[in-house]
């Protein structure tokens, strides 16, 4: 899918959906906000037979190989302008949407979106640069039955599979910087309209690589949904384990509990997100 202009589609994205002043002009959580209470509570009531899966990859010495981690509302920018409209800091640290500002609210209800398995070939894996479409996330609720359903408040977790390819193959430079399969940018729409809290992928940047523009343009996704929309991105989670315990036992809902850790002045952070079911 070729897109058009990149600013022209940038400025259709923004205004289609936008949440800025939505809670308020102090807010630090932005979707995250949907997830409340009464959802954490019944999250908990999800937890059935106690079995517990990290999604962190592990991060070596060398620091080759980086972890897990969540975006927060000041990981991304756009006209120099981060979640609320204020202006991108370059020094000093985000002391105003830190990710120290979500430490308490990256609990929930989560949900396993298994694209690769519903869409993907034999091994359930996608192919490096295929969009992930509307389309296919609908389907793939569709295939996997009511425990996917989505719903308001929601932590999504979408898998490709290419993690569970790049770790058998060993290809993790082109993981890092190469092509990928992740979320198109006509995915905005649905992240917005579904009311989600965040989401994340196992891939790297967790949107398509390479764009979908015919002109070069940097995280187009990332650019509409952390500043505008206030929606957290959370990337590289290794959800392999997970979706296959999931694929065997036909329930793809859980307890979430993927607290940031809390750096002063850091606008993301690794984690390691813990699901149990």
């Amino acid at each position: 899918m070729i897109l058009g202009p990149v600013e022209e589609e940038l400025a259709k994205a923004r205004a289609a959906y936008r949440n800025r002043g939505r809670w308020g002009e102090d807010d630090a959580l932005g979707t995250l906000n949907f997830a409340d209470d009464a959802i954490r509570a019944h999250a908990a009531s999800l937890v059935r037979r106690g079995r517990a899966f990290s999604l962190a990859q592990e991060r070596d010495e060398s620091g080759s190989r980086a972890g897990t981690r969540w975006h927060g509302l000041g990981s991304s920018h756009d006209d120099d302008r981060v979640w609320h409209g204020s202006p991108r800091t370059t020094t000093g640290g985000d002391s105003v949407t830190g990710i120290v500002r979500l430490r308490g609210a990256c609990t929930g209800r989560g949900v396993l979106l298994d694209v690769g398995r519903a869409v993907g070939d034999a091994r359930g894996e996608l192919p490096d640069g295929f969009p992930i479409l509307e389309e296919h996330l609908r389907g793939t609720v569709e295939a996997q039955g009511a425990t996917s359903s989505v719903r308001r408040g929601d932590i999504v977790l979408v898998r490709t599979g290419q993690l569970g390819r790049v770790r058998r193959l060993g290809t993790w430079d082109a993981y890092r910087a190469g092509d990928a399969p992740g979320l198109s940018f006509t995915t905005l729409g649905w992240l917005h309209r579904t009311e989600i809290a965040a989401i994340a992928t196992d891939t790297w940047g967790l949107e398509v690589r390479p764009h979908e523009f015919t002109e070069p343009v940097s995280s187009p996704l990332h650019r509409t949904a952390i500043p505008h929309m206030g929606l957290p991105l959370g990337e590289m989670w290794d959800l392999e384990a997970l979706a296959a315990d999931c694929a065997a036992d036909g329930v793809y809902e859980f307890l979430l509990v993927a607290a940031a850790l809390p750096v002063t002045g850091a606008a993301g952070a690794p984690v390691n997100p813990v699901a149990v079911k």
